[in-house]
C-alpha cells in the first residue's frame, strides 16, 4: 500500500472511531509527518483524499476539520431537501474509449495465446481467465479482498439487473429518485415491487432511508444518473448502517467511478462492510468502448446459494473470446494504464 494511503486509513479509521468529532481540527500536516515518518507532500496527498472523500474540509489558513457525521449526530441538517435535476457537463469532453492499437493488439494476442480454446462453451458464472482477472484488479484498484467464486460475467449491466430482479423477486427494493431509467425499467417489469427514495445533495435523505425497513435498497454512490450526486462518506457509512440493521441487502452499482479525477478511487460500499451485504456491480462498456457489453457482479459468500438456486442455472451470456481478451488486458496492466490517463486528463479540467 503507497504511504499517503497509509496516512489517510489512519486517520480516517480515527475521525470515523469518534476520535475527532464532526468540525473538531485535525493534526496539521506538519505534526502527522512526524509521527507517521513521512514527508509533507505525502500528508498533503492523504488530506486531500479524506477531503474527495467527505471525511474532512480545508478551511482557508485555519487547516483541515473532520465532516464525517456518525451514527446519531445531530450537529447540523443534511440538506433535508430533495436534490433538483442536474447534469453535470464536468469531464464530459474527455475521450474514454481505449486506443485501437492497442485494442488491435491484444486481439491478435488472445488469437495465439488461447487457440482452440476459443471454440469452448464458457462456464456459467464465467471463466475462471476473467473471474481470477477480476478479483486480482479489484484488490489493486478498491481494496476488496474476493474469491473469483463470487464474481459472474454478465453481457452488461442490464442483464445483471435482470438477474438481481430473479433473485430478490419476493423483496421490496429502493432505488434513488431519481434515478438510471433502466434500473427502474428491469426491475419492473420482472414484477419486483420499488420504493422511491428521493436524492439530496449527498445520497439518499435520511428521512427516505428510514422509510425502507428492510429488502433491498440499489445505490450508485459514485455518480448517481441524471443527478450527478455522489454519496458521501457520512452517507456511504449511512447506507451500511442501514443494511446491518435491517438485515438487509445493497447494490452498489458502481459505474464509471474509474474516471474519478480523484487521485485514488471512493471507497467502495463493499469494502466498507467486508463484503458482507453488499452485491458490488460494474460494467467495461463504458471504461473500455459502448460496443464491449461486459460487465460483471460480486456477491457476497452468504447469496451464493440463493443465486444458484434462483439463476445459476443460465449460460453465461459474454462470448469467450471476449472474456480472454478482458482477461489479458486486466492482467497486462493496460486497463489501468488507460484509467490512469483519463484521470489525469480530467483533473486539468476540474
Amino acid at each position: 500500500m503507497k504511504r499517503y494511503l497509509k496516512v489517510y486509513a489512519k486517520l480516517r479509521d480515527a475521525i470515523v472511531s469518534g476520535g475527532y468529532a464532526f468540525g473538531a481540527r485535525l493534526p496539521s500536516k506538519r505534526s502527522v509527518a512526524c509521527e507517521t515518518g513521512t514527508s509533507l507532500v505525502t500528508v498533503e496527498h492523504a488530506y486531500r483524499l479524506l477531503c474527495d472523500e467527505g471525511y474532512a474540509e480545508a478551511r482557508e489558513r485555519s487547516g483541515f476539520f473532520a465532516s464525517y457525521q456518525g451514527a446519531g449526530t445531530s450537529v447540523r441538517a443534511r440538506h433535508a431537501e430533495p436534490v433538483a435535476v442536474r447534469m453535470k457537463a464536468d469531464n464530459h469532453r474527455v475521450p474514454t474509449a481505449f486506443s485501437f492499437s492497442v485494442f488491435a493488439r491484444t486481439l491478435r494476442g488472445v488469437v495465439t495465446r488461447y487457440g482452440e480454446k476459443l471454440l469452448i462453451k464458457s462456464p456459467n458464472m464465467g471463466t475462471g481467465e476473467l473471474r481470477e482477472a477480476i478479483v486480482a484488479y479489484l484488490k489493486r484498484a478498491k481494496g476488496m479482498s474476493v474469491k473469483a467464486s463470487q464474481v459472474v460475467i454478465g453481457s452488461g449491466a442490464e442483464y445483471l439487473y435482470g438477474l438481481l430482479a430473479q433473485m430478490f423477486r419476493d423483496e421490496t427494493v429502493g432505488i434513488e429518485a431519481p434515478s438510471y431509467a433502466k434500473i427502474r425499467e428491469v426491475y419492473a417489469a420482472h414484477g419486483v415491487t420499488l420504493r422511491s427514495l428521493r436524492l439530496g445533495e449527498h445520497g439518499i435523505l435520511d428521512g427516505e432511508l428510514r422509510k425502507l425497513k428492510g429488502g433491498v435498497l440499489h445505490v450508485t454512490p459514485y455518480r448517481s444518473f441524471p443527478t450527478g450526486v455522489t454519496a458521501d462518506a457520512t452517507k456511504r457509512h449511512a447506507y451500511v448502517r442501514w443494511a446491518r440493521a435491517h438485515d438487509a441487502v445493497l447494490v452498489e452499482d458502481d459505474f464509471e467511478s474509474e474516471f474519478s479525477p480523484r487521485r485514488a478511487g471512493l471507497e467502495s460500499l463493499f469494502a466498507l462492510d467486508g463484503g458482507r451485504r453488499v452485491i458490488y456491480l460494474n460494467t467495461f462498456s463504458k471504461t473500455i468502448a459502448p460496443s464491449l457489453r461486459v460487465g460483471y457482479m460480486v456477491l457476497p459468500k452468504e447469496l451464493l446459494g440463493r443465486y444458484a438456486e434462483r439463476v445459476g442455472f443460465y449460460s453465461c451470456t459474454v462470448p469467450i473470446f471476449e472474456q480472454f481478451f478482458l482477461a489479458d488486458f486486466l492482467n497486462g496492466g493496460e486497463f489501468e494504464r488507460h484509467v490512469n490517463r483519463v484521470r489525469r486528463m480530467r483533473r486539468i479540467l476540474v
